[in-house]
């Protein structure tokens, strides 16, 4: 209680210049904690919807079932990947004269757009972070040397100079450092350890536009091996009853 005591009276009596850095970096502290606590949990969302839905998605479950139940929610991480690939499959395989090749391509295109968009969503709040944990120490130096400058500045106008006169300022003015030591050390770390988790999902969703890509591939395949054994058997067909028709056409002769 003591401690928390000198800490106030001590921003109570800093000079202007030295409250408002306090207040800057206190303000930072706060943001960042809100955005720290925020992105944990938006990306342990995003982790756990991923592997919820491809463990879906690798179950055998219908294709058209999984992009039915990805329209009517809002979707996150390999699901909404998913959901913009799928999409521009169906509506790309309708088009008359698309081979195998340019549907797959526009898929895959699809896809790195959704992607990129997932990853604009992770890395919404990071800048700030970054920027609180680079800057943050320099601004409370700022406080601290303008702070001791004040408190060096007063000894000017004492008949006597001694150190009790000067140190409730200096005290005064390093507490500026340790509240932007305060600030930018969590936010570091959570920089790098977001940057890191990210990173690990981006790498997890190209992984499955890889796989993703091989099942659709391999669908296009068995459609046209199916296409192309029916177009045979029709020819086949059509060419038996061509030449029967020719043969009970042609005259008997007695």
């Amino acid at each position: 209680m003591n401690f928390d005591a000198n800490i106030l009276n001590y921003f109570f009596h800093a000079g202007l210049v030295v409250k408002c850095v306090m207040l800057i970096l206190i303000s930072a502290s706060i943001l960042s904690w809100a955005y720290i606590l925020q992105r944990t949990f938006f990306l342990k969302d995003v982790s756990k919807s991923s592997s919820n839905f491809e463990k879906a998605f690798w179950s055998g479950e219908d294709l058209s079932r999984l992009y039915n139940e990805s329209v009517r929610e809002q979707t996150d991480g390999s699901e909404a990947i998913f959901h913009a690939g799928f999409k521009e499959f169906l509506r790309f395989r309708k088009q008359q004269g698309a081979s195998p090749k340019q549907i797959i391509e526009n898929t895959q295109r699809a896809m790195r757009v959704a992607q990129m968009r997932q990853q604009d969503k992770m890395e919404l709040t990071l800048p700030f972070l970054a920027i609180v944990g680079s800057t943050s120490p320099y601004v409370g130096l700022f406080g601290t040397v303008w702070g001791i400058m004040q408190a060096v500045g007063a000894l000017g106008n004492a008949q006597q100079a001694t150190l009790s006169m000067v140190a409730p300022g200096i005290a005064e003015a390093l507490i500026a450092t340790a509240i932007g030591l305060f600030a930018a050390i969590p936010a570091s770390i959570a920089y790098s350890r977001f940057i890191t988790d990210i990173n690990r999902l981006i790498s997890r969703f190209d992984a499955f536009q890889e796989e993703f890509v091989n099942v659709l591939t391999r669908q296009l395949q068995h459609t046209a091996h199916v296409q192309a054994a029916a177009f045979t058997q029709a020819s086949a067909a059509a060419s038996a009853a061509e030449q029967s028709n020719v043969m009970h056409s042609e005259p008997v002769e007695v």
